[in-house]
Protein backbone atom coordinates (compact mmCIF):
# COMPACT_ATOMS: atom_id res chain seq x y z
CA UNK A 1 0.00 0.00 0.00
CA UNK A 2 2.74 2.44 0.99
CA UNK A 3 4.61 1.65 -2.23
CA UNK A 4 1.76 3.14 -4.29
CA UNK A 5 0.99 6.09 -2.03
CA UNK A 6 2.59 8.43 -4.57
CA UNK A 7 0.57 7.06 -7.49
CA UNK A 8 -0.57 9.84 -9.83
CA UNK A 9 0.69 12.64 -7.55
CA UNK A 10 3.05 15.39 -8.73
CA UNK A 11 6.49 15.53 -7.12
CA UNK A 12 8.83 18.44 -7.84
CA UNK A 13 12.53 17.78 -7.24
CA UNK A 14 15.10 20.55 -7.46
CA UNK A 15 18.73 19.69 -8.09
CA UNK A 16 17.31 16.63 -9.80
CA UNK A 17 20.36 15.95 -11.95
CA UNK A 18 22.61 15.48 -8.92
CA UNK A 19 23.79 12.13 -7.61
CA UNK A 20 21.34 12.02 -4.70
CA UNK A 21 18.28 13.77 -6.10
CA UNK A 22 18.41 11.98 -9.45
CA UNK A 23 17.97 8.73 -7.54
CA UNK A 24 15.26 10.28 -5.36
CA UNK A 25 13.49 11.30 -8.58
CA UNK A 26 13.74 7.80 -10.02
CA UNK A 27 12.41 6.26 -6.81
CA UNK A 28 9.41 8.59 -6.64
CA UNK A 29 8.65 7.73 -10.26
CA UNK A 30 8.94 3.99 -9.47
CA UNK A 31 6.34 4.56 -6.77
CA UNK A 32 3.98 6.12 -9.29
CA UNK A 33 4.61 9.85 -8.93
CA UNK A 34 4.71 12.19 -11.90
CA UNK A 35 8.08 13.81 -11.37
CA UNK A 36 9.13 17.32 -12.40
CA UNK A 37 12.92 17.58 -12.56
CA UNK A 38 14.20 21.11 -11.96
CA UNK A 39 17.82 22.25 -12.22
CA UNK A 40 20.27 24.42 -14.10
CA UNK A 41 21.38 22.05 -16.86
CA UNK A 42 18.62 20.77 -19.10
CA UNK A 43 20.71 18.09 -20.83
CA UNK A 44 21.55 16.44 -17.51
CA UNK A 45 17.92 16.63 -16.39
CA UNK A 46 16.74 15.12 -19.66
CA UNK A 47 18.97 12.09 -19.09
CA UNK A 48 17.31 11.43 -15.73
CA UNK A 49 13.89 12.01 -17.29
CA UNK A 50 14.69 9.53 -20.04
CA UNK A 51 15.75 6.93 -17.46
CA UNK A 52 12.38 7.37 -15.76
CA UNK A 53 10.42 7.12 -19.00
CA UNK A 54 12.27 3.96 -20.02
CA UNK A 55 11.06 2.38 -16.77
CA UNK A 56 7.48 3.39 -17.61
CA UNK A 57 7.33 6.50 -15.42
CA UNK A 58 6.33 10.09 -16.09
CA UNK A 59 8.93 12.86 -15.95
CA UNK A 60 9.22 16.47 -17.07
CA UNK A 61 12.62 18.20 -17.20
CA UNK A 62 12.76 21.97 -16.74
CA UNK A 63 15.80 24.24 -16.54
CA UNK A 64 15.43 26.93 -13.88
CA UNK A 65 17.65 28.79 -11.43
CA UNK A 66 16.07 28.16 -8.02
CA UNK A 67 17.39 31.49 -6.73
CA UNK A 68 15.31 33.29 -9.38
CA UNK A 69 11.68 33.60 -8.23
CA UNK A 70 10.45 34.51 -11.71
CA UNK A 71 12.08 31.42 -13.23
CA UNK A 72 10.70 29.16 -10.50
CA UNK A 73 7.20 30.55 -10.95
CA UNK A 74 7.46 29.96 -14.71
CA UNK A 75 8.48 26.37 -13.99
CA UNK A 76 5.52 25.98 -11.61
CA UNK A 77 3.09 27.12 -14.28
CA UNK A 78 4.55 24.68 -16.81
CA UNK A 79 4.41 21.82 -14.29
CA UNK A 80 0.80 22.62 -13.40
CA UNK A 81 -0.13 22.67 -17.07
CA UNK A 82 1.70 19.49 -18.05
CA UNK A 83 1.48 17.34 -14.90
CA UNK A 84 -0.89 18.94 -12.38
CA UNK A 85 -0.70 20.54 -8.95
CA UNK A 86 2.42 19.92 -6.87
CA UNK A 87 1.83 17.57 -3.92
CA UNK A 88 5.44 16.85 -2.95
CA UNK A 89 8.43 19.21 -3.06
CA UNK A 90 12.00 18.02 -2.58
CA UNK A 91 14.51 20.86 -2.28
CA UNK A 92 17.78 19.24 -3.27
CA UNK A 93 19.43 22.13 -5.13
CA UNK A 94 22.47 23.64 -3.47
CA UNK A 95 26.14 22.81 -3.18
CA UNK A 96 29.48 24.43 -2.49
CA UNK A 97 32.25 26.17 -4.43
CA UNK A 98 36.00 25.82 -4.05
CA UNK A 99 36.41 29.60 -4.01
CA UNK A 100 34.14 29.77 -0.95
CA UNK A 101 36.21 27.18 0.91
CA UNK A 102 39.45 27.61 2.80
CA UNK A 103 42.48 25.48 1.99
CA UNK A 104 43.60 25.65 5.62
CA UNK A 105 41.80 24.42 8.72
CA UNK A 106 43.11 27.04 11.18
CA UNK A 107 44.45 30.57 10.97
CA UNK A 108 48.04 31.07 9.84
CA UNK A 109 49.79 34.41 10.26
CA UNK A 110 50.87 34.58 6.62
CA UNK A 111 47.21 34.74 5.65
CA UNK A 112 47.17 38.43 6.61
CA UNK A 113 49.74 39.13 3.91
CA UNK A 114 47.62 37.59 1.17
CA UNK A 115 48.09 33.89 1.67
CA UNK A 116 48.89 31.24 4.26
CA UNK A 117 51.65 28.68 3.88
CA UNK A 118 52.38 27.97 0.21
CA UNK A 119 49.84 30.62 -0.77
CA UNK A 120 46.93 28.55 0.51
CA UNK A 121 43.55 30.29 0.71
CA UNK A 122 42.46 31.17 4.24
CA UNK A 123 39.33 32.73 5.71
CA UNK A 124 40.54 36.30 5.19
CA UNK A 125 41.21 35.60 1.50
CA UNK A 126 37.82 34.13 0.59
CA UNK A 127 36.09 35.86 -2.31
CA UNK A 128 32.80 37.36 -1.22
CA UNK A 129 31.18 36.72 -4.59
CA UNK A 130 31.69 32.97 -4.17
CA UNK A 131 30.60 33.07 -0.52
CA UNK A 132 27.42 34.93 -1.47
CA UNK A 133 26.68 32.49 -4.30
CA UNK A 134 26.96 29.48 -1.96
CA UNK A 135 24.74 31.06 0.69
CA UNK A 136 22.13 32.10 -1.87
CA UNK A 137 22.05 28.71 -3.60
CA UNK A 138 21.54 26.85 -0.34
CA UNK A 139 19.15 29.27 1.38
CA UNK A 140 17.17 31.22 -1.20
CA UNK A 141 17.40 28.15 -3.42
CA UNK A 142 15.22 26.42 -0.82
CA UNK A 143 13.18 29.42 0.34
CA UNK A 144 11.93 30.40 -3.14
CA UNK A 145 10.61 26.95 -4.21
CA UNK A 146 8.93 26.61 -0.80
CA UNK A 147 7.20 29.93 -1.38
CA UNK A 148 6.22 29.26 -4.99
CA UNK A 149 5.09 25.63 -4.69
CA UNK A 150 3.98 26.03 -1.08
CA UNK A 151 1.40 28.58 -2.18
CA UNK A 152 -0.03 25.98 -4.57
CA UNK A 153 -0.06 23.34 -1.82
CA UNK A 154 -1.74 25.73 0.63
CA UNK A 155 -4.51 26.37 -1.89
CA UNK A 156 -5.03 22.59 -2.07
CA UNK A 157 -4.95 22.17 1.69
CA UNK A 158 -2.31 19.45 1.61
CA UNK A 159 1.31 18.77 0.72
CA UNK A 160 4.70 17.68 1.96
CA UNK A 161 8.01 19.52 1.65
CA UNK A 162 11.40 17.91 2.16
CA UNK A 163 14.53 20.07 2.45
CA UNK A 164 18.15 18.94 2.24
CA UNK A 165 20.25 19.82 5.24
CA UNK A 166 23.73 18.37 5.90
CA UNK A 167 26.18 17.21 8.54
CA UNK A 168 27.31 20.85 8.36
CA UNK A 169 23.93 21.78 9.82
CA UNK A 170 25.03 20.28 13.15
CA UNK A 171 28.81 20.46 13.06
CA UNK A 172 30.67 23.22 11.18
CA UNK A 173 33.13 21.06 9.27
CA UNK A 174 36.50 22.60 8.54
CA UNK A 175 37.12 24.52 5.29
CA UNK A 176 33.48 25.15 4.31
CA UNK A 177 32.25 28.17 6.33
CA UNK A 178 29.72 29.48 3.82
CA UNK A 179 28.22 26.06 3.15
CA UNK A 180 28.05 25.25 6.88
CA UNK A 181 26.42 28.60 7.61
CA UNK A 182 23.80 28.05 4.92
CA UNK A 183 23.00 24.45 5.84
CA UNK A 184 22.62 25.33 9.51
CA UNK A 185 19.99 27.80 8.36
CA UNK A 186 18.08 25.05 6.54
CA UNK A 187 17.36 23.21 9.80
CA UNK A 188 16.06 26.40 11.41
CA UNK A 189 14.00 27.32 8.35
CA UNK A 190 12.52 23.81 8.19
CA UNK A 191 11.31 24.15 11.78
CA UNK A 192 9.95 27.63 11.19
CA UNK A 193 8.11 26.69 8.01
CA UNK A 194 6.66 23.52 9.56
CA UNK A 195 4.98 25.60 12.24
CA UNK A 196 3.80 28.24 9.80
CA UNK A 197 2.31 25.84 7.25
CA UNK A 198 0.72 23.36 9.67
CA UNK A 199 -2.70 25.08 9.45
CA UNK A 200 -2.51 24.70 5.66
CA UNK A 201 -2.17 20.92 5.97
CA UNK A 202 1.46 20.98 4.82
CA UNK A 203 4.24 19.08 6.59
CA UNK A 204 7.85 20.29 6.29
CA UNK A 205 10.85 18.13 7.16
CA UNK A 206 14.48 17.66 6.13
CA UNK A 207 17.14 15.03 5.72
CA UNK A 208 20.78 15.59 6.65
CA UNK A 209 22.95 13.31 4.50
CA UNK A 210 26.31 12.30 5.86
CA UNK A 211 29.24 11.71 3.54
CA UNK A 212 28.02 10.46 0.18
CA UNK A 213 30.37 10.15 -2.78
CA UNK A 214 29.62 12.12 -5.93
CA UNK A 215 31.85 13.53 -8.67
CA UNK A 216 32.84 16.54 -6.55
CA UNK A 217 33.28 14.85 -3.19
CA UNK A 218 35.17 11.91 -4.72
CA UNK A 219 38.07 14.29 -5.48
CA UNK A 220 38.06 15.44 -1.85
CA UNK A 221 37.50 12.16 -0.05
CA UNK A 222 39.39 9.73 -2.28
CA UNK A 223 42.68 9.43 -4.13
CA UNK A 224 42.85 8.95 -7.91
CA UNK A 225 43.65 5.29 -7.23
CA UNK A 226 40.43 4.85 -5.24
CA UNK A 227 41.91 4.93 -1.75
CA UNK A 228 41.08 7.41 0.98
CA UNK A 229 42.52 10.92 0.94
CA UNK A 230 43.65 12.38 4.31
CA UNK A 231 40.26 14.10 4.63
CA UNK A 232 38.45 10.93 3.61
CA UNK A 233 40.39 8.99 6.22
CA UNK A 234 39.30 11.45 8.91
CA UNK A 235 35.67 11.09 7.83
CA UNK A 236 35.87 7.30 7.83
CA UNK A 237 37.40 7.25 11.30
CA UNK A 238 34.26 9.03 12.54
CA UNK A 239 31.78 6.87 10.60
CA UNK A 240 30.82 3.71 12.53
CA UNK A 241 29.19 2.18 9.44
CA UNK A 242 32.66 2.02 7.91
CA UNK A 243 31.74 3.29 4.46
CA UNK A 244 30.50 6.30 2.55
CA UNK A 245 26.81 6.61 1.81
CA UNK A 246 25.24 5.56 -1.48
CA UNK A 247 22.28 7.34 -3.04
CA UNK A 248 19.99 4.40 -2.36
CA UNK A 249 20.62 4.76 1.37
CA UNK A 250 18.49 7.93 1.40
CA UNK A 251 15.41 6.59 -0.32
CA UNK A 252 13.59 4.95 2.58
CA UNK A 253 13.93 8.03 4.78
CA UNK A 254 12.96 10.46 2.01
CA UNK A 255 9.86 8.52 1.00
CA UNK A 256 8.80 7.99 4.61
CA UNK A 257 9.04 11.71 5.41
CA UNK A 258 7.07 12.63 2.28
CA UNK A 259 4.34 10.06 2.91
CA UNK A 260 1.37 11.54 4.79
CA UNK A 261 0.15 8.05 5.56
CA UNK A 262 3.39 6.83 7.12
CA UNK A 263 4.58 10.10 8.71
CA UNK A 264 1.37 12.08 9.22
CA UNK A 265 2.40 13.29 12.69
CA UNK A 266 6.00 14.11 11.74
CA UNK A 267 6.81 17.72 10.90
CA UNK A 268 9.63 20.14 11.64
CA UNK A 269 12.31 17.45 12.03
CA UNK A 270 15.64 16.91 10.34
CA UNK A 271 16.72 13.27 10.11
CA UNK A 272 20.45 12.46 9.80
CA UNK A 273 21.30 9.70 7.32
CA UNK A 274 24.97 9.48 8.12
CA UNK A 275 26.16 6.00 9.04
CA UNK A 276 26.51 7.11 12.65
CA UNK A 277 28.81 10.09 11.98
CA UNK A 278 26.97 12.37 14.38
CA UNK A 279 27.02 9.76 17.12
CA UNK A 280 30.80 9.20 16.96
CA UNK A 281 32.96 11.51 19.07
CA UNK A 282 36.19 10.06 17.69
CA UNK A 283 37.39 9.27 21.22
Amino acid sequence: MAERYFEGQVAVVTGAAGTLCSEVSRELARRGAKVALVGRTLTALEQVAEDIRQEGGTALALAADVTDAVAVEAARRMIAERLGTCRFLVNGAGGNQAAASTETTVFEAGELDGGAADGARGFFNLGLDAVEAVILANTLGTFIPCQVFGREMAASGRGSILNFASMNSYRPLTRVPAYAMAKAGIVNFTQWLAVYLAPAGIRVNAVAPGFFVNCRSRKILMTPEGGLSPRGDKVMSHTPAGRFGEAGDLLGCVCWLLDDGQAAFVTGVTVPVDGGFMAASGV
